[in-house]
């Protein structure tokens, strides 16, 4: 081999030497942040929830867990709140969520401290949850939160096993770029709410409602494959007024993609969008996140 090759060649080698260690220290300091955010307790305070068999109450609170937080969708914790399937993102994470009736999570956290679960994103032991999207959620005010866990605390005991979350390396990566929320706890201003106005069918009110579809369809509405997600993972849409997005929808277009699952070109969403859940919300709700979307400056598809 001519000397010239051979250097050549000892010189490409250094490079992915060099490379190598530099996505080896990389990979380590973003999986040891995030491990060492994981094991922060915080020092957030609990909220007493008043006691209550109040049959409007406990109704509004159905309401809350289903058609706003979602709750029983097939992919969360399911319909009868023992467990979701798992959701399987590759080399990301796989994600299951838990039991959540008395036989299950239910049993361990009291009312006070499911409040602080659902507004902070704090776990009984002070730790932050995975991945749970309570920023999507948490503008909810405190007679909602009262109603839920009030709710949550009468639904029948299912005595099943569920497989733990797990998040893997470049899931932690994802999480500490901003790419992809597991950590939820450290992105949510513990001394400061944003809580919604009293429900209107108004955009004021509707910016709140918008903060359901951001987990998926991303901060800006504007849709785009969810990063890390595997491909056979739906990509959502792009929800701003864009030609590429909701351009000269009415609401009742709206409506039958929230009630029916059905695009307005006639297509069946995909069953990853848990319409089961957005079809109970009420008519305030709808109308609200209606007008808040065709308030949207118009983006193109993809930017998240």
């Amino acid at each position: 081999m001519k000397p010239i090759v051979k250097r050549v060649l000892k010189g490409v080698g250094g490079v992915i030497a060099v490379l190598a260690i530099g996505g080896g220290i990389f990979v380590k300091s973003k999986t040891s942040a995030f491990d060492d955010s994981m094991d922060l307790v915080y020092d957030v305070s609990l909220t007493q929830v008043p006691e209550t068999t109040d049959a409007e109450v406990i109704a509004r609170g159905k309401h809350v867990v289903e058609a706003l937080g979602g709750c029983t969708s097939a992919n969360c914790h399911g319909a009868d709140l023992s467990g979701g399937k798992p959701l399987v993102m590759g080399p990301v994470c796989t994600l299951i969520g838990p039991n959540i009736t008395p036989k299950g999570l239910g049993a361990l956290y009291t009312k006070a401290e499911m409040v602080r679960l659902l507004r902070h994103g704090v776990k009984k032991d002070g730790r932050s949850v995975r991945f749970m999207p309570v920023q999507d959620f948490n503008w909810l005010p405190d007679s909602d939160l009262f109603a839920a866990v009030t709710y949550l605390k009468t639904v029948p005991s299912v005595d099943r096993q569920n497989d733990a979350t797990e998040i893997k390396t470049l899931g932690k990566i994802l999480d500490r770029n901003d790419k992809f929320v597991v950590d939820v706890a450290r992105r949510i201003d513990h001394q400061k709410m944003d809580l919604a106005p009293p429900p209107t069918p108004t955009a004021d009110y509707g910016k709140y409602m918008g903060r359901l579809c951001i987990g998926c369809h991303g901060a800006h509405l504007s849709g785009g494959p969810i990063p890390g997600a595997p491909k056979d993972l739906p990509v959502p849409l792009n929800m701003t007024p864009d030609d590429s997005g909701i351009k000269g929808w009415t609401y009742e277009d709206l409506d039958a993609l929230l009630t029916k699952g059905l695009r307005k070109n006639g297509k069946q969403l995909n069953p990853f969008m848990p319409i089961e859940n957005w079809s109970q919300m009420n008519e305030t709700e709808k109308r609200a996140l209606y007008t808040y979307l065709m308030s949207l400056p118009p983006l193109p598809f993809g930017g998240r």
